[in-house]
């Protein structure tokens, strides 16, 4: 009995660096391959090795909202396992496609979600049984049987439990759910959640963990804290009561060998106005790390105090190493919406590059107190956009350029953490970043950290909301949709370039290289030269001395020399790759794939595709 019970506490994966049996390559978000069949001599022969077409896709017409294919698939003992927007879980034979089984949780697709969405499953196995948990946008979370594709009977009532309960009950008819793959410790899986906060009020962001074999309740962490715990007098008198949002959203990391799971955390609610939230409002907008065994919190830093911008924390903590007198160091990496990266030790949560809390500007809203200072790392130098001058403002097309001087008339420039006032307010980054839920991808070679980034602004003012309203202003957008600061093509109004891929000296905190990332084939065909763009996804980095993303909106799919960031290749994909992609080594051809989710859509162009791409060499 002893044995079994140790058994069923560690996870064991066969080849796991053949594989990629997590969201992230590995439980530290890493997306690190050591394959190296694929490299710099031979990436531009690679060729589509077979296509999925999931079915499951909506340009908004038939249903309410549209789909955005985000997912991460997995791959272990040759099968690739991934979820679809409509939250469907699929297996194929990972070598050549061919679908093995699919388990459909029955989504009711006429809700008026954000967007169709679910990034992937979590793998767990105790070296016998093997189980795929993964949750749905109405707050489902099943356990599935990886080799059947059939619930799990034992986990909660036949298979799933409902992820409402204890967090939502007061709130029936706000959003609940979970667009990301759970964080998995021992026989442990924790969850973050996706929730409203276009209210003051509405479901609990708590995290929890849930016994991976029968679905109990092992732990649940208060990210609000309530009176008497750590943070509470963060709050201004009552206003922790049933406060929404401070959820983990995104991908949540593990590190097994300290028993330390680490949550980014997001904005409280509402996210442009917290004058009824006085004070910083922890653990709001905050890199926690807690106990994985019993969720205590060991140590936290708030990237954004009192958060009125919607600068959540959006990606996957990166947990690295870095090199400082001569030893390694065990660090967490957290990149960010605003451009920063912060790098801590992983244990004890000190910054390994010194950090200020500069003065920021107060706010002009009436009953607004915005926090009077910010944190800003010395080192690295920001990756993204942080500020705009009226003489920035774009000159690529004169049509764009009339549009976005119509735009900018009367409106404030502001800099980084300037408060949206009573008149329109430019500010970068946009609430998209930045970094987004892409994160980071990190070589443990070179120790160098790897972040794609859009400079995309946005442009709100403050109004009053109706009389009698809990929340006196909201944020009103102007422009495009989403109160970008972009013109009707979704050409960013400022001077290109508007995306970048960036090599990151961990080592050091300075850039290695720099490279514009994505074109506008219209733009190109002027004879201007590459813009970058707009980019949701995240990269891989490889042995074979690559690195590979998709990400932006122009249907490619790259690989740029890891050491150099020269571009090695760039291919078509049926639709954009809103996504992060993964790669593994074929047990029955010895061959290494690498493959891509290329659903198009989004937030950022009107091509809607379903097809799950897989690439190797002929």
């Amino acid at each position: 009995m002893v044995l079994r019970f140790l058994l069923f506490m560690v996870p064991v994966f066969s080849a796991i660096g053949q594989e990629w049996p997590y969201y992230g390559g590995d439980s530290g978000g890493t997306k690190y391959s050591p394959l190296k069949q694929i490299n710099r001599s031979n990436v531009g022969r690679l060729k589509v090795a077979w296509t999925y077409h999931t079915g499951d896709i909506s340009d908004g017409k038939k249903w309410p909202v549209k789909s955005a294919f985000e997912a991460t698939p997995l791959v272990t003992d040759g099968v690739l396992y991934f979820t679809t927007p409509f939250c469907r879980l699929i297996a194929l034979d990972a070598e050549t496609g061919r679908e093995i089984w699919k388990f459909d949780p029955g989504l009711d697709k006429e809700q008026p979600y954000n967007l169709f969405i679910n990034r992937g499953a979590a793998l767990w196995t105790d070296g016998k049984d093997k189980r795929l948990f993964f949750g749905t946008l109405d707050g489902r979370f099943f356990a599935i049987d990886a080799r059947t594709g059939r619930p799990v009977e034992t986990f909660g009532g036949k298979g799933w439990i409902d992820l409402r309960k204890g967090v939502a009950d007061d709130f029936p008819d706000r959003g609940y759910g979970l667009t990301s793959p759970p964080a998995i410790y021992k026989n442990l899986v924790i969850c973050g959640s996706l929730t409203a906060d276009g209210e003051a009020r509405g479901p609990s962001g708590d995290v929890r963990a849930f016994d991976a074999n029968t679905g109990a309740l092992a732990w649940r962490f208060h990210v609000v804290p309530r009176p008497g715990e750590y943070g509470h007098d963060t709050w201004d008198g009552e206003s922790w009561k049933d406060r929404g949002a401070v959820n983990a959203w995104s991908i949540l990391s593990v590190d097994e060998e300290h028993g330390i799971v680490y949550l980014p955390l997001t904005s409280p609610s509402t996210d442009f106005f917290g004058g009824d939230r006085k004070g910083a409002n922890l653990f709001g907008d905050s890199l926690v790390a807690l106990d994985a065994a019993t969720g205590k919190r060991l140590w936290h830093f708030q990237t954004v105090h009192h958060n009125i911008w919607d600068y959540d924390l959006p990606a996957q903590p990166t947990l690295v190493s870095v090199r400082r007198n001569g030893k390694d160091v065990a660090a967490v990496a957290q990149v960010t919406k605003t451009g920063f990266a912060f790098v801590f030790d992983r244990v004890t949560g000190k910054p390994l590059f010194e950090i200020e809390e500069r003065d920021v500007p107060a706010s002009e809203t009436p009953g607004e107190q915005a926090w009077p200072t910010q944190p800003h790392p010395l080192k690295p130098p920001p990756f993204a956009r942080q500020s705009m001058r009226p003489d920035e403002l774009t000159d690529i097309t004169p049509e764009s350029k009339a549009y976005c001087a119509g735009l900018m008339e009367g409106a404030a420039f502001g800099g980084l953490y300037t408060p949206i006032g009573l008149k329109p307010t430019i500010l970068f980054p946009g609430t998209n970043g930045g970094a987004n839920w892409g994160g980071a991808s990190f070589d443990p070679e070179t120790r160098t950290l790897y972040v794609n980034s859009m400079d995309a602004g946005m442009l709100y003012q403050m109004v009053k909301r109706p009389e009698g309203s809990e929340i006196p202003y909201r944020p009103r957008g102007f422009g495009t949709p989403s109160s970008r600061f972009w013109d009707q093509t979704r050409y960013p109004c400022q001077k290109p370039p508007w995306g970048h891929l960036t090599a990151i000296d961990l080592d050091k905190g300075e850039f290695r290289w720099r490279t514009v990332l994505g074109v506008v084939d219209v733009l190109l065909a002027k004879g201007l030269p590459p813009t970058g763009t707009a980019n949701i996804g995240g990269s891989i980095v490889t042995a074979g001395g690559l690195v590979f993303i998709g990400a932006t909106d122009d249907r490619r799919f790259r690989a740029f020399d890891k050491g150099s960031g020269k571009e090695l290749l760039s291919v078509m994909l049926p639709a954009s790759g809103h996504a992060t992609p993964m790669t593994f080594l074929g047990k029955k051809t010895g061959k290494q794939y690498v493959v891509i989710a290329a659903g198009g859509g989004n937030k950022y162009n009107d091509d809607f595709s379903d097809a799950l791409v897989a690439f190797s060499l002929p």
